[in-house]
């Protein structure tokens, strides 16, 4: 039990504090509790269709090809890949988490998972394509070559400042959940 409450303290201690918040101020009570409906709701209808894609990917995509393509030999092609996959992607970057931890069980590198991330975070396609419409190509354009630099420049300076045995850490709990 006491592992169980140690894992959840985080979530206990936030819903206790948004219990406290609804008893001292009755005035946004209405409006918290349509927020946190709305974002249950949004991640109820996100978040299957997530799982059921990882549950072909772990099936159908062997662990070699992964390797393979986004491995740690894989070079510009997995960080170009990565970069593709995070980018094309659809949904919230919550969402992101475990697609990178199923791409972390079968091999990817710490590099490529963090430049999926990133991608994922910054570079959706759509909102390319809203940009352009709304701001300019130019604008649009020049959005995406910063972004693009900024991933490769924060997933060098993590993958340097990671420790070792913390990246180590992260690949037995990917290997755990899925």
């Amino acid at each position: 039990m006491k592992p169980v409450l140690r894992r959840y303290a985080a979530v206990m201690a936030t819903a206790a504090v948004f219990i406290v918040f609804l008893l001292l101020l009755p005035l946004y009570r209405v409006k918290a509790v349509e927020i946190i409906g709305f974002q249950a709701e949004t991640m109820l209808l996100v978040i299957p269709p997530i799982f059921v894609l990882l549950g072909l990917l772990d099936v159908w995509v062997p662990r070699e090809q992964i390797m393979r393509f986004m491995g740690p030999g894989s070079g510009a092609r997995g960080g170009l890949l990565a970069f593709l996959l995070g980018s094309f992607a659809a949904g919230p970057l919550y969402g992101a988490f475990p697609v990178a931890a199923v791409l972390m069980k079968k091999g990817a590198s710490f590099n490529n998972i963090l430049i999926f991330i990133g991608a994922w975070s910054t570079t959706k396609i759509p909102m390319l394509l809203f940009e352009s419409s709304a701001l300019g190509a130019r604008f649009a354009l020049a959005r995406l070559a910063i972004d693009i630099i900024g991933i490769i420049v924060i997933a060098a300076a993590i993958e340097a400042l990671v420790p070792a045995e913390e990246v180590r850490r992260l690949y037995a709990q990917a290997e755990k959940m899925a």
